[in-house]
C-alpha cells in the first residue's frame, strides 16, 4: 500500500492530500529514510512523522485498504 494512503486509512494524517504534502516536503521518515508519498509500506515498518517540534514514531501492525474509525488505532503501535 502507498505511503500516503496507509497514512490517510491509520488517521496518523487527516487527508491524503495532506499526507502527500507532508511526504513531499520531507517530513515523513519509512524505516529511517526520508520517504516518497508512492513508497510500498509493509507490515513491520517504521514510520516517523515530524510535524514542528512533534515527532510520532510508529510501527505497521498491519495493513488494509478499509477500516472503520474506531479500529484504525489497531493499524500501528506508538514507539
Amino acid at each position: 500500500m502507498r505511503l500516503d494512503k496507509y497514512l490517510k486509512v491509520s488517521r496518523l494524517i487527516k487527508r491524503r492530500t495532506v499526507a502527500n504534502e507532508a511526504c513531499d516536503a520531507g517530513r515523513v521518515q519509512l524505516n529511517g529514510k526520508v520517504a516518497r508519498a508512492s513508497a510500498d509500506v509493509k507490515v513491520g515498518d517504521t514510520i516517523t512523522i515530524t510535524f514542528g517540534d512533534k515527532e510520532t514514531k510508529v510501527e505497521v501492525l498491519a495493513v488494509e485498504e478499509t477500516v472503520r474509525k474506531n479500529e484504525a488505532a489497531e493499524l500501528y503501535r506508538y514507539i
